[in-house]
C-alpha cells in the first residue's frame, strides 16, 4: 500500500525533510536524495517509508531502523542482463528514521566517494560507482531528474540555512564568552573569589555588621566597601 504524489507534491513533501536532515551533518546533497527517491518510488510513498530501495543486508539494527522488513518483487542488472528478482527492504517508522538510517550506511568506506563528492553530478556517480544500484545507467537517471526538476534549489536552501546557523552559532559563542567576562567582573554568579586587594575591607564590613556576604558583591560594590574601609567607617558598635 501507499500514497502516489505528483512530481511536485512529492518533493515539495520531503524536501523539509532532506534539507533538515542536511543541516544536521548528513553528506548527501538534497537534490540527489530527492531524485533517489523518485527514482526509487516513482513518487509513490510506501507505507514502510523506504524511499531509497535500501535493503535489509545484515541486518543489524541502528538507532532508526528496528530490523522490520518488507519483502517485494524488484529487478537488477547482472552482467548487462536485466533480471527480475525479490527483495527484502527495511522498514521505517518515519521518512525521517528512514534518512538518518540510510546516513549511517553511507557513512561506511564503501562510499567514501559518495561522501567526497562536492557537486550532485559527482555524487550521483559515485552512488553507482560504489554498487549502491546495478542499473548501468543510475547516475544518469538520477541527474535527468534533477535537472529536468531544478532539484538544486534545494541544495542552496540548505546551504544558506546552514550558514545562517553557523552564523548564529559563532554569535551566541561570542555572547557566551562576553557574558562570562562580565560575570568575572560583576560576580553574577556569585561564586568568585573577591580580589586579594578587597579581603581586609571586607572582613571588617562583615565585622561591623555592614555586609554578612561578600558572594553578592560586583567589582563597584568591592571599590565602595574598601573606600568605606579606608575612611575608617566600618568599625564594631560601641568602639
Amino acid at each position: 500500500m501507499g500514497k502516489k504524489y505528483s512530481k511536485a507534491k512529492f518533493f515539495a513533501l520531503l524536501a523539509p525533510i532532506v534539507v533538515q536532515v542536511r543541516q544536521e551533518g548528513s553528506k548527501m546533497f538534497p537534490s540527489v536524495r530527492l531524485a533517489q527517491n523518485w527514482l526509487e518510488t516513482g513518487g509513490k510513498i510506501n507505507d514502510w517509508n523506504n524511499l531509497g530501495g535500501y535493503k535489509v543486508g545484515s541486518g543489524k539494527t541502528t538507532p532508526y531502523w528496528d530490523g522490520s522488513s518488507v519483502n517485494t518483487k524488484t529487478w537488477e542488472v547482472y552482467n548487462g542482463t536485466k533480471v527480475t528478482t525479490s527483495a527484502n527492504w527495511r522498514a521505517y517508522k518515519s521518512l525521517y528514521d528512514f534518512y538518518k538510517d540510510q546516513d549511517l550506511l553511507f557513512g561506511n568506506t564503501r562510499y567514501a566517494r559518495v561522501r567526497a563528492a562536492t557537486t550532485p553530478e559527482e555524487q550521483c556517480k559515485a552512488l553507482y560507482a560504489c554498487g549502491y544500484a546495478t542499473d548501468p545507467e543510475y547516475a544518469n537517471k538520477l541527474i535527468s531528474i534533477i535537472n529536468s526538476n531544478n532539484l538544486t534549489k534545494y541544495d542552496e536552501e540548505a546551504g544558506e540555512d546552514m550558514a545562517k546557523i553557523a552564523e548564529l552559532e559563532a554569535t551566541i559563542t561570542t555572547l557566551e564568552k562576553r557574558i562570562a567576562t562580565l560575570e568575572k567582573v560583576v560576580n553574577v554568579s556569585g561564586n568568585q573569589e573577591p580580589p586579594a586587594w578587597a579581603h581586609e575591607a571586607i572582613g571588617a564590613a562583615k565585622a561591623a555588621g555592614a555586609i554578612t556576604t561578600s558572594n553578592d558583591k560586583g567589582r563597584a560594590e568591592l571599590v565602595t566597601i574598601q573606600m568605606l574601609h579606608n575612611m575608617g567607617l566600618f568599625k564594631k558598635e560601641g568602639k
